[in-house]
Formats: C-alpha cells, structure tokens, sequence
C-alpha cells in the first residue's frame, strides 16, 4: 500500500512497476523477431482490425502522432525525448490540466493502470451542437531516456470493459528513442512505414 501522504518530486519517473516486461516498450526490452510497423519513434504490433493514422503538421509536413482506431475507440500517440534520470508526466500532466481549464474544460486525476491520469471533458470544437463536450483519458508513461504520451477516447474513455483493449494496444507499443543528442521534450521524430502504398496508411 503506497501512503498517499507522500510527494513525489515533480520531475520522478511515472510509469507501472511492470513496464519492462509488460510495455511500453524501450527498443532494447522488445523482441527483435516480432513483425513492428516501423515509424520511427514507435513500433506498432499489428492486430486484427487495428486502424492506423499518420497526423501530419500542414505546414512542415512533420508526422507529429500517431492514431490508432481500433475496439470502437480511439489512441493517439506521441513519443518524446526525456532525461535519462528524471520523467516528465508530472509536469505535463499539470500542463494538460492547466490547458483544458482554459479551455472551459473540466478534469479530473486518478490513478489509471499506468499510475496518474487526467480524466478529461473537453468543449468540442465550433460547429458541434451546442454544449456538447468530448470526453478523453491522457495517460502517460515515463521509459529509459523517453516519454510516451497517450490520448483515449470513445467508449474506452468511459466504459471500463472496452478500456481493456485499448490499455494492452497502448502496452505493445515500442518506443525507438535512438542515440542522437535531443532535448527533453522534442518529439522523437515519426514517419510513414517504409512499404507504406499511398493512402494505405
């Protein structure tokens, strides 16, 4: 039992005790034999019905994250540089809050499977029906000289049993850090699969 009473220093890893065995993944824990989607920053286990996005920045035509449609709901994930001794998911989890408040949104903090998470209702975008509000769950997990930052929504933010898929897809992933110097927080670069066919991705 963890006494709640203690604080955590905001720049502490935060990741499940089981992450090197159970995911996400560093590339170094990952078994080289498995068939990964290769896109860069992460690795992909493909699986039945597993839908898979690119989101491209307009301007630069940078992949900035990854989407993944897949058991009626949605994971967007991003891969970041980190601190080889210090995690990130305290302060950006504060950020996320901070963020959404602006937004007129409200959140929520609870312990997920991964540790923290911020439960989240956000105003939707202009155009929708007034006063409608999209529900999301931003998880994050701290890895060796990495961050990865997950955003769940559609049934799996609401509804536990669906949740369960989703929670083992965001688990399977494998982040590719890789040996170049990079400052904590840029994104680890993305990019399409190498035998990707035009509109397939």
């Amino acid at each position: 039992m963890s006494d709640d009473s203690v604080q955590l220093p905001d720049d502490a890893k935060s990741a499940p005790e089981d992450r090197a065995e159970n995911g996400p993944l560093d590339e170094s824990e990952a078994n080289p034999v498995r068939p990964y989607v290769d896109l860069g920053g992460v690795k992909i286990l493909p699986r039945p019905d597993l839908q898979l996005r690119l989101e491209v920045e307009e301007g630069t035509k940078r992949v900035v994250a990854v989407g993944l449609d897949y058991a009626g709901s949605s994971l967007q994930v991003q891969p970041f540089a980190a601190p080889r001794s210090s995690g990130l998911w305290h302060e950006i989890r504060e950020q996320i809050v901070d963020q959404i408040g602006k937004q007129g949104g409200e959140t929520r903090v609870v312990d997920g499977p991964f540790g923290p998470e911020v439960l989240a209702r956000i105003p939707s975008a202009a155009g929708d029906a007034p006063g409608s509000a999209r529900l999301a769950r931003f998880i994050g997990v701290d890895g060796p000289r990495w961050f990865l930052r997950g955003v769940i929504s559609g049934e799996a933010a609401i509804k536990p049993e669906a949740a369960a898929p989703v929670e083992d897809l965001f688990r399977s992933i494998v982040v590719v850090r890789g040996s170049s110097p990079m400052p904590p927080r840029d994104l680890i670069p993305l990019h399409m699969p190498a035998a990707a066919e035009p509109g397939r991705v």
